[in-house]
């Protein structure tokens, strides 16, 4: 009897620190999941929270997280998506009646040059029924986000975006 109670003292402290163990190796997973949500990587933030649950079946967290990114998948994208482009100043952006078409390339152009290159976005006009054809778009601004440049485009021709996983859609209102 004295063996068994230090023998199982020692059982519950081993067990105590696997299990402790594996809770902070699972909310390290559940962080990066957090992490790789907000930088508009859905697939990956899934991974990361699959594996917090592999670890913990229990971490309630990262379960609804998961759920969640599950459902919204592609708006997680888009949201990163509009994220990186309004993170782009734009030095001088000066355009007088220009079609929207012209605007919005030269804008892309514009947030290209700003970001060397590193951020290339697709802009795409779709117009099937060409009532953007007679707007003219006349914009003087400096040291301004791409984002809120779009945002006065959109002003001047009634038009709107739809950030998609591969493009941004410029449609009239």
């Amino acid at each position: 009897m004295k063996t068994l109670i230090p023998l199982l003292l020692i059982l519950f402290v081993c067990f105590s620190t696997v299990a402790l163990a594996d809770t902070n190796q699972s909310e390290a997973y559940y962080r990066k999941g957090l992490s790789l949500e907000k930088s508009g990587n859905p697939t990956a933030a899934l991974s990361a929270y699959n594996a917090a649950l592999k670890l913990n079946p229990q971490h309630a967290n990262a379960r609804y997280r998961a759920g969640q990114v599950k459902i919204n998948a592609t708006s997680i994208q888009s949201a990163a998506s509009e994220a990186k482009i309004g993170s782009v100043v734009i030095p001088t952006y000066r355009i007088e009646d220009a079609s929207v078409s012209e605007a919005i390339s030269l804008l892309g152009l514009a947030i290209e040059k700003a970001s060397n290159q590193e951020i290339t976005p697709n802009l795409i006009v779709s117009d099937p029924n060409q009532k953007l054809a007679a707007k003219k778009i006349t914009i003087q601004l400096k040291n301004v986000p791409a984002k809120a440049i779009l945002d006065y485009i959109h002003t001047q021709a009634g038009t709107r975006a739809r950030f998609d996983t591969h493009a941004i859609v410029i449609t009239p209102l």
